[in-house]
Parts: structure tokens; C-alpha cells; sequence
């Protein structure tokens, strides 16, 4: 019970039908712009960042020291 040509013809057919050319047309663009916006941000999700900038790490490292001279330890006691 396979498709055969004419069951795929009548099949694109009745969804010409339904949804019309102008929206199925739509529907292409829309796809073909999702996937070519997938493929670009997968190459530039492979390419390194420059050595000069500075990482998120190496700035909360630098950060680290003058926080903690600021900090008050104190303990909370809550009410009864």
C-alpha cells in the first residue's frame, strides 16, 4: 500500500488547494530563511574570539580581590 505518482499528484493537489500558492510560496521563503540563518550562525559559532579581548573569567578574577575588602559578614536572625 505504497504512494504511487498519481496518490502524490492528487495529495499536492488538495494542499494547493487548502492553503493556496501565495501562502505555500510563503512557507518556502520563511523555511529557506530559517535554515540559511541556522547555517550561518553555526559557522560563526565555530570561529575563536580574538586573544586580545579579555574572557569572563579573567574579569571577575580581577574583580574578585577589591569586592572582597568590601564585604561585611554578618548574620541574619529572623523574627518570630
Amino acid at each position: 500500500m505504497g504512494l504511487s505518482t498519481t496518490h502524490l499528484i492528487i495529495f499536492l493537489v488538495i494542499i494547493v488547494v487548502i492553503f493556496g500558492t501565495k501562502k505555500l510560496r510563503n512557507i518556502g521563503s520563511d523555511l529557506g530563511g530559517a535554515v540559511k540563518g541556522f547555517k550561518d550562525g553555526m559557522k560563526d559559532g565555530g570561529e575563536k574570539p580574538p586573544e586580545a579581548a579579555p574572557t569572563h573569567t579573567q574579569q571577575v578574577s580581577a574583580a574578585a580581590p577589591t569586592v572582597a575588602k568590601e564585604t561585611i559578614d554578618v548574620e541574619a536572625k529572623t523574627k518570630h
